[in-house]
C-alpha cells in the first residue's frame, strides 16, 4: 500500500497545477466581459508628480486626464463665452486662461466665425511652458469710450510675466478705436467739461516683462493707440501679422518696442496713423525685415531723450522692406536736452514709393508749436543708409544734427532717390547739417555727394561721455 501512495499523490499535484494555470489564463477575459457596460472602478489617486499633467477642461462633471501624446485644448465656449459680439465674454476668457496656464503645451482657443466682446483684461503668468493662444475668431474691444474703467486706459489685452508663449491663428483683434480717435481734435475742450473723458488711449495688445514670445499670422486692427507693444521684454518674434488702421488715426503705431532686446519683426503688412515700427529707449539687437509699411510715418527710432532723459539704443537692423506713401521712410528722432546714445544702426535694401522724406535724422524733434533750444543731445553714431531706392514727394534726405553733439560715422551708400510723379509743389533739396561721415556712389540726387563732413578726433572725444552712459 505504501508503494501505491507516492504515485497517486504526484498525480494529484500535477492535476492541481494544470487547473491553476487554466484559471489564470481565462480569468482576465471573463472579468472583462462581466464588466462590460458597468461603471468602471474608481482609479487610484495620482501621485503629486503625476498631478502636474492633470488637465481640467472646464466646468464638466469631473476632471479629465490629458492624453500624454496630445496637447490640451481649452475652448472659451466651454467656460461660458457666448461669442455673439454683444455679451461680455471677459470672465470666460480669464477663466479659460487660468486653467490653460497651468497645463504644459496647452492651447487656449478662440473658435472661428464668432465674435467675443472682451473688456480690458490682464492675462498673467508665469504659466507652464509652451502655452498657445489660438485666435481663429474675433476679439472685440468695448466700442464706447465711457464704458472703459479709468484703470484700463493704458491697455486692452495685457499679457504680463509670460514666457515661452505664442499667439497665433487666422482671426482678428479689433480695438474698435474710431470713437477714441474722434476725441483727439477737441480733447482739451471736452476734458474741461466732462472729467470722465480719458486723457490717454489704450494700446490694443501689450506684453510686459515677458520672454520668448511669438505673435504670428493674426490681424490687429483699429487700435485706439498702439496696436502691438512690447515693454521690458526679450526674445520677441513677430511674423506674418497684418496691422491696419486709417492713415489719419492719431498715434496708432503699428508695433512699438520699449526696453526690449533680441526682437525680430518680419514678413508683415503694417498700415496705420503713426510709425509702422517704433523703436524706443532701452532697445537692442532688433532685426526688422520684409515689412510692407503704408500708410503711416515710416520706421522710426525715437523720439528719444524727452524731458532730459537718458536714451540708449543699439544694434538695430532694418532691411529688405518697402514703404508706400508714408510721411517718413527711415528715421531717427531725438529731443533736445537728452543724454545717452544711438549706436550701430543699419538701414539697407529698402524700396520707397512716394515717401515724403525717405531718409531722416532729426535731433531737433518737437511735437509742439515751440520747443526751447538746448545744448545737450542724444549722441548718434554708426548709422548706415545702404541701397535706399525709390521716389520721394518732398525731400530726399533730411539730416539735422545737434550743434554741440553732431551725428558721426553716418554712411550713405548707393542711395537712389527721384522725385515722385505725385510729388508736392516746391520740392526741397537735400539737407545735411552738422553730420559727419562718408558718401559712396552711385548717388541720386547728386546733392547727396559731399553733404557729409569729414570727422575729426575732437568730434569723437565729444561723443564718448554720452556713450559711456549706455554701457
Amino acid at each position: 500500500m505504501k508503494q501505491n501512495k507516492s504515485p497517486t499523490l504526484l498525480h494529484l499535484l500535477c492535476i492541481l497545477l494544470i487547473a491553476v494555470l487554466l484559471t489564470m489564463h481565462y480569468v482576465a477575459p471573463i472579468e472583462a466581459k462581466r464588466g462590460h457596460g458597468k461603471k468602471a472602478a474608481k482609479p487610484h489617486k495620482p501621485s503629486k508628480h503625476r498631478g502636474r499633467h492633470k488637465a481640467d477642461h472646464g466646468p464638466s462633471t469631473g476632471p479629465a486626464m490629458a492624453p500624454p501624446d496630445k496637447p490640451s485644448i481649452f475652448d472659451v465656449l466651454s467656460y461660458g463665452a457666448k461669442g455673439d459680439g454683444e455679451s461680455d465674454d471677459s470672465k470666460a476668457l480669464v477663466a479659460a486662461w487660468k486653467v490653460a496656464c497651468k497645463v504644459p503645451s496647452s492651447t487656449l482657443r478662440i473658435p472661428p466665425e464668432l465674435k467675443f466682446l472682451i473688456k480690458p483684461v490682464t492675462l498673467q503668468g508665469p504659466c507652464a511652458s509652451d502655452l498657445v493662444l489660438l485666435i481663429d475668431g474675433t476679439l472685440l474691444a468695448p466700442p464706447k469710450v465711457g464704458s472703459w474703467p479709468k484703470s484700463s486706459w493704458f491697455q486692452w489685452l495685457n499679457f504680463k510675466w509670460v514666457q515661452n508663449f505664442t499667439i497665433r491663428g487666422t482671426g482678428m483683434v479689433d480695438g474698435q478705436g474710431s470713437n477714441w480717435w474722434s476725441l483727439s481734435d477737441q480733447v482739451q475742450h471736452i476734458q474741461r467739461k466732462l472729467k470722465h473723458v480719458p486723457h490717454m488711449k489704450p494700446t490694443a495688445v501689450r506684453f510686459y516683462s515677458s520672454y520668448n514670445v511669438t505673435v504670428r499670422d493674426i490681424s490687429i486692427v483699429n487700435s485706439p493707440l498702439c496696436h502691438l507693444k512690447f515693454d521690458n521684454s526679450a526674445g520677441v518674434k513677430v511674423t506674418n501679422v497684418t496691422i491696419s488702421s486709417p492713415g489719419d488715426s492719431p498715434n496708432t503705431d503699428g508695433i512699438h518696442l520699449q526696453n526690449t532686446r533680441d526682437a525680430e519683426i518680419e514678413h508683415s503688412n503694417i498700415g496705420c496713423g503713426d510709425d509702422c515700427v517704433s523703436i524706443q529707449t532701452g532697445c537692442a539687437n532688433v532685426h526688422v525685415h520684409h515689412i510692407n509699411c503704408g500708410p503711416g510715418h515710416g520706421i522710426s527710432l525715437g523720439g528719444l531723450g524727452k524731458d532730459k532723459s537718458v536714451a540708449c539704443v543699439s544694434n538695430i537692423t532694418v532691411e529688405n522692406s518697402s514703404l508706400q506713401s508714408t510721411m517718413y521712410g527711415l528715421r531717427i528722432k531725438t529731443w533736445q536736452g537728452g543724454l545717452g546714445s544711438v549706436e550701430n544702426v543699419s538701414f539697407s535694401n529698402v524700396q520707397v514709393s512716394n515717401v515724403k522724406v525717405p531718409i531722416a535724422i532729426d535731433q531737433y524733434y518737437c511735437d509742439k508749436v515751440y520747443c526751447r533750444n538746448q545744448s545737450k543731445a542724444v549722441a548718434i553714431t554708426g548709422v548706415k543708409f545702404d541701397q535706399i531706392v525709390g521716389t520721394y514727394a518732398v525731400q530726399p534726405i533730411y539730416l539735422a544734427c545737434s550743434r554741440n553733439v553732431p551725428c558721426t560715422d553716418v554712411n550713405l551708400i548707393g542711395v537712389q532717390l527721384k522725385p515722385s510723379p505725385r510729388s508736392e509743389v516746391g520740392l526741397r533739396q537735400t539737407l545735411c547739417y552738422n553730420s559727419y561721415g562718408k558718401s559712396t556712389s552711385p548717388l541720386l540726387p547728386s546733392s547727396i555727394d559731399g553733404c557729409l563732413r569729414s570727422e575729426s578726433g575732437s568730434i569723437k572725444r565729444t561723443l564718448r561721455s554720452h556713450e559711456i552712459l549706455c554701457r
